[in-house]
């Protein structure tokens, strides 16, 4: 089993910036695709960002790129996603989750293809 918390959402108004920390406990992610979604008011869980196993290989969503940016620390058993330049279309509750592929260089964007998730922390962007 593993156990993923994230933290570091809250309330920042446009331009601003916040870090998201996910800290997994249990198994390690070690080597594990690790993913960003996000779900907002009345909308699907969508994909954010993603890291490979090595953290050689990352990807994002279009709406996100250049602004957020995905990192991992499996020394601490952590993923990062600095948001900078954030707007009120970023508005959501923000996911870790760890692919069910252990792999260096795979990435994936789907949820179903995630085993493990988080409970969520909420963004909130004022305009």
């Amino acid at each position: 089993q593993v156990q993923l918390v994230e933290s570091g959402g809250g309330l920042v108004q446009a331009g601003g910036s916040l870090r998201l920390s996910c800290a997994a406990s249990g198994r390690v992610i070690k080597f594990y695709t690790m993913g960003w979604f996000r779900q907002a008011p009345g909308k699907e869980r969508e994909f954010v960002a993603v890291i490979s196993g090595s953290g050689l290989r990352t990807a994002y969503t279009d709406s996100v790129k250049g602004r957020f940016t995905i990192s991992r620390d499996d020394a601490k058993n952590m993923v990062y996603l600095q948001m900078n330049s954030l707007r009120p279309e970023d508005r959501a509750v923000y996911y870790c989750a760890r692919d069910d592929v252990r792999a260096l260089m795979a990435i994936s964007t789907t949820p179903s293809e995630y085993d493990y998730w988080g409970q969520g922390t909420q963004v909130t962007v004022s305009s």
